[in-house]
C-alpha cells in the first residue's frame, strides 16, 4: 500500500539511501497556480540539519516536478516528482545488516518480504515521508481556493505540555522557534530538555495538536468513511505516530453528557455550535466548525547507546547504533501532519464534490 487517497492520490517511492525519494499525485485539479516558492518551504519544513536538536544529515532536499505542469498551472494530468538523496552515509548501517534493531521496523520487514534495506531503515525511513509533504503542499495550494487553513504545533515533549485550547495560543508564533511550539517559555524548556537528552544519547517523544479551519458542512461519509476516522488513518500511517484523538478525545470518557454536548444557536442564519467538544466532526461528518486533533509520537528508538537484540540467526547479541538521528522527532514532523490532513481534506472535498 505505497498510495494514499481516494479522488486526490499520492504514490510515493524511494529508500532513505537510494538514489532519490519521489512519488506521484493524480487528481489534482487543474488550473492551480504551482506556487514552487511555498512547495519548497514546505519541504525545507522537514528536510534535516534545520538544529542542534534534529540529525545533522546535509541535505538540500530540491523537488524537481516531472509532470501536470504547463504554464505555472496544474493540467488535471499526473503530477511526478522527485528529490534526490545527496548526503547519506551507508556505512553507518553495517552493523545492522546481521542485527534487528528494537523497535524498528528491521524484524519484522525481513520476516514478511525475506529481505530488507537495512541503508537507513530502507523504505521504513521517515525520510519517505519527503513525498507527504510536497502531496500536502499541491493540497494546500487547492484547499487555499476554499479558505481552508491548517496549523499543526508541537504542544507536548515529554512531560512539557500545554495545557489551554489552541485559541489561547497565538499559532502564528510556531514557526518562530526549533520546537514549532506556539508557547514560547514552553518552547524554549522542550528544546533545553530535548538537548540535554541528545547528550546523553537517548530519545524523547511527544504530542503535536493541529486545527483545521474552514471546512464546509458535510465533509465524510456515514460508517465506514467517517471523516475522523480518515483523519485517524491518516496520522497514524506517520512514522513513529503512536496515537490519535480528535476534539475531547479520551478525556470524553471522564464527561457526564450535559458536560460535553454541543448545544447549537442560530448566528444569523447559520447554525453554530456554543462549545467544540466534538472537535467540529459529527456522526463522522464535519460540522463547520474547527476540527482539531492530537498525535502522539512515540521516543525515536535508534539510541546512541547499547541495546540488547538477536541477530538474523537468533543469536543474542548488543547493538550500539551508529549515524545521524533525531532525538525527538516532533519538530520536523509538524509539516508532515499539515500534510497529511490537507491530503486528506481535499480529497474528501473531492468526494463529497463527485456526488
Amino acid at each position: 500500500m505505497n498510495t494514499f487517497g481516494n479522488l486526490f492520490r499520492l504514490t510515493s517511492f524511494g529508500e532513505s539511501h537510494g538514489s532519490c525519494i519521489g512519488g506521484m499525485i493524480d487528481g489534482c485539479p487543474a488550473g492551480i497556480m504551482v506556487d514552487m516558492d511555498f512547495i519548497q518551504h514546505e519541504l525545507d519544513r522537514r528536510k534535516p540539519g534545520q538544529s542542534t536538536i534534529t540529525t545533522s544529515r546535509n541535505e538540500n532536499d530540491r523537488v524537481e516536478l516531472l509532470s501536470g505542469i504547463y504554464e505555472g498551472q496544474t493540467t488535471g494530468m499526473p503530477i511526478g516528482f522527485l528529490v534526490r538523496n545527496e548526503n547519506h552515509h551507508t556505512n553507518d548501517y553495517e552493523e545492522i545488516k546481521q542485527a534487528f534493531r528494537p523497535s524498528h521496523a528491521d524484524f519484522t520487514y525481513q520476516k514478511k518480504y525475506g529481505i530488507r534495506d537495512p541503508r537507513g531503515g530502507g523504505r521504513s525511513s521517515a525520510r519517505e515521508t519527503i513525498s507527504r509533504c510536497v502531496g500536502g503542499a499541491i493540497a494546500k495550494l487547492v484547499l487555499n481556493q476554499y479558505n481552508i487553513k491548517i496549523q499543526a504545533y508541537t504542544s507536548r515533549v515529554a512531560h512539557i505540555r500545554l495545557d489551554k485550547s489552541y485559541k489561547d495560543y497565538d499559532l502564528s508564533l510556531t514557526e518562530t522557534n526549533v520546537i514549532r511550539c506556539p508557547d514560547l517559555q514552553k518552547a524554549s524548556e522542550m528544546e533545553q530538555y530535548i538537548a540535554r537528552i541528545k547528550e546523553e544519547g537517548d530519545t524523547v517523544g511527544g504530542v503535536i495538536s493541529c486545527v483545521i479551519q474552514g471546512v464546509q458542512v458535510g465533509l465524510g461519509e456515514p460508517l465506514f468513511g467517517k471523516l475522523h476516522a480518515a483523519l485517524g488513518s491518516a496520522m497514524l500511517s506517520i512514522n513513529a505516530a503512536k496515537g490519535f484523538d480528535y476534539g475531547l478525545g479520551f478525556e470524553a470518557a471522564c464527561y457526564k453528557g450535559s458536560e460535553q454536548n454541543d448545544s447549537f444557536y442560530n448566528d444569523n442564519g447559520q447554525i453554530r455550535t456554543h462549545t467544540n467538544y466534538s472537535g467540529g466532526i459529527q456522526g463522522g461528518v464535519s460540522n463547520g466548525e474547527d476540527i482539531y486533533f492530537r498525535v502522539a509520537f512515540k521516543a525515536v528508538p535508534t539510541l546512541l547507546k547499547e541495546q540488547s537484540t538477536v541477530d538474523i540467526d537468533g543469536n543474542e547479541t548488543l547493538l550500539k547504533a551508529r549515524g545521524r538521528h533525531d532525538p525527538c522527532v516532533l519538530p520536523r514532523a509538524v509539516p508532515i501532519v499539515e500534510a497529511m490532513a490537507a491530503m486528506t481534506i481535499l480529497d474528501y472535498l473531492l468526494l463529497g464534490n463527485a456526488k
